[in-house]
């Protein structure tokens, strides 16, 4: 009785699986304006960007079905400044967790089946929140992973803006102007960092916008406070006149003893972490040295 449930929640569980992809398959997707305007624009490739493949159009489609059918209230939280630092579409973020749900309710019936058919079988109760408590958790793992993405891409931000910071300061003392200096600054790498700062430069000077409030704008919107503080260096130079080189090479050079004293703090605490298993070893060393004399000692007695 117990075997025929359990194949039964597998079996229902596929073919609602297999209904959703069809739908999510026939669903018209809305096209995304930015990506498709992308497209059609020569423009360089950008560092990190997904290519485009089967599976990421899925994932997208069903995202945006996601989107359009669920209630926003179940997502619980979206990190949005991960995903626009990541420029991850949120309709593949929504797909990802919709398909991790769906492997944890499957997983758990597909173990109790396999387990039944030798002979070792489970209450009908002990699959069914096993599902629903895997897919809960790996729900939210798009988040984490989405978080510990952002996470490492802000550190390689700042480890290129002081580079970046150097390079305009070089540019002001050879008697660049403020934007020429930042422009011709960004034109020089060619990693995503540089090539977000050059798009968000020409983007500022097509639209009017002075180009420190432009960086001030992407710095609040990626949660990068080093970004903001170069911004309200270089309006100093716009708006005032002001005479930046000094502070923008020590602007960097604090940049660099900050990332450099992070890593050194982090270096410390692998060390103390790896001297554990040592001192347990010793510890059980001196374990086996003592343990005969106490075994004699209380025979003897």
């Amino acid at each position: 009785m117990t075997t025929g449930l359990q194949i039964a929640m597998a079996a229902g569980a596929l073919l609602s699986l297999g209904l959703v992809l069809l739908v999510a398959r026939l669903t018209p997707a809305e096209p995304d304006l930015a990506d498709a305007l992308g497209r059609l624009t020569p423009t360089r490739a950008r560092a990190g960007a997904a290519p485009a493949g089967n599976a990421v159009g899925g994932k997208e489609r069903l995202g945006v079905w996601a989107m359009k059918t669920l209630p926003a209230g179940m997502w619980v939280r979206t990190p949005t400044r991960e995903l626009a630092l990541l420029r991850v579409p949120l309709a593949r973020l929504y797909g990802d967790k919709l398909m991790f749900a769906s492997l944890g309710l499957l997983i758990p019936p597909l173990l109790a089946w396999f387990f039944a058919i030798i002979g070792l079988g489970f209450p009908l109760t002990i699959p069914a929140a096993a599902s629903l408590g895997l897919a809960v958790v790996m729900f939210f793992i798009p988040n984490y992973n989405a978080i510990d993405d952002a996470r490492r891409a802000r550190l390689e931000f700042a480890r290129a803006l002081g580079a970046y910071i150097d390079l305009v300061a070089l540019e002001r003392n050879s008697g660049s102007g403020t934007r020429q200096a930042m422009e011709a600054a960004a034109e020089v790498g060619d990693s995503w960092v540089f090539t977000r700062l050059s798009e968000e430069l020409t983007r500022s000077r097509w639209s009017g916008l002075p180009p420190w409030d432009a960086l001030h704008t992407l710095a609040d919107e990626l949660g990068l406070p080093e970004l903001d503080d170069f911004a309200d260096i270089m309006r100093l130079s716009g708006e005032e006149g002001a005479s930046i080189y000094t502070n923008l090479r020590a602007r960097s050079a604090a940049l660099r003893t900050a990332m450099l004293n992070d890593e050194i703090a982090e270096a410390n605490a692998i060390g103390e972490r790896m001297s554990i298993p040592g001192s347990l070893l010793g510890v059980v060393f001196m374990a086996l040295l003592v343990a005969p004399s106490l075994l004699r000692m209380f025979t003897n007695t």
